[in-house]
């Protein structure tokens, strides 16, 4: 019996991998052919590379403004909200005061508040600050965004933390910055990363903030570019080049998950263990 759901498991972890695995490959594969070879034979390798649709992508679509945007924003509010979200979570993890459950409960209860809903209100707080179409407008907004998952999410690890580590930093003279900064912090790593990386990857994939938040097309994202991309490039029938511009989108989030898999299931792991 346990041979039979341990062959229908891996079964089932083929079909997943084999779902998610072959479209990526097959937006590559597009992307090096032209438009002629991706109609004519949709399925089959290129019969000569076309790295010309990279270049025509990056170039004429605007590809690298939109990841330079994007590079900046989703930046800006990944430092944000990992330090907000770590010293929120450490102070209600470690510190008992009046209406310490009730903060916490709040930012859980933001995890669930659907964001399409704050969409009008968001649109004209942001317009009246004058930071309507800004960088560090929307990097406000991606920070609060990201906030209450982030608190979510660290606030286990650090109340897990020996309280005598801390204890011991104080008595060596260490200050209550001293002790989040120099001990806690650094003992916390594998929560940061995992975070970080969650972040990061909803952060970059947002679409629905800047569309409705950031209206100027020099200050694109990369999903904005895309979209727009879409549009203009199907008017064209430049689908090769629409293509490639998707695999210049997708190719650092990849990049960010390889490079960090094995920061993220120790993070989980930990967090599970816990």
């Amino acid at each position: 019996m346990k041979r039979i759901s341990g062959g229908v498991l891996h079964l089932v972890l083929i079909v997943w991998a084999a779902l998610v695995t072959l479209p990526l490959l097959w937006a590559v594969v597009s992307s090096l052919k032209t438009d002629a070879e991706i109609f004519a034979s949709p399925w089959s390798l290129p019969d000569a590379p076309q790295w010309g649709n990279w270049a025509r992508a990056w170039q004429e679509a605007a590809i690298g403004r939109y990841l330079l945007n994007t590079l900046i924003v989703v930046g800006g509010a990944l430092v944000l909200v990992m330090l907000l979200g770590a010293l929120t979570a450490y102070c209600l993890a470690r510190y008992d005061f009046p209406g310490n459950r009730l903060v916490y409960y709040l930012l859980v209860a933001g995890m669930l508040f659907p964001v399409f809903l704050a969409l009008v209100p968001l649109f004209f707080v942001v317009d009246q600050l004058g930071m309507l179409g800004t960088y560090h407008g929307l990097i406000l907004v991606y920070a609060a965004y990201a906030l209450p998952f982030t608190v979510f999410f660290l606030h286990a690890f650090f109340r897990s933390l020996p309280s005598a580590t801390a204890e011991a930093a104080f008595i060596d003279g260490c200050s209550h910055a001293g002790v989040f900064f120099r001990v806690m912090l650094p003992m916390a790593r594998p929560g940061m990363v995992s975070v970080g990386i969650f972040n990061f990857l909803g952060l970059w994939n947002q679409y629905l903030l800047p569309l409705v938040l950031n209206p100027d097309p020099d200050r694109y994202v990369l999903a904005q570019g895309l979209a727009a991309l879409a549009v203009s490039q199907g008017y064209r029938s430049d689908f090769s080049g629409l293509f490639a511009g998707l695999v210049i989108a997708i190719l650092p989030v990849l990049l960010a998950y390889l490079l960090f898999q094995r920061q993220i299931r120790s993070g989980l792991t930990a967090g599970a263990v816990r």
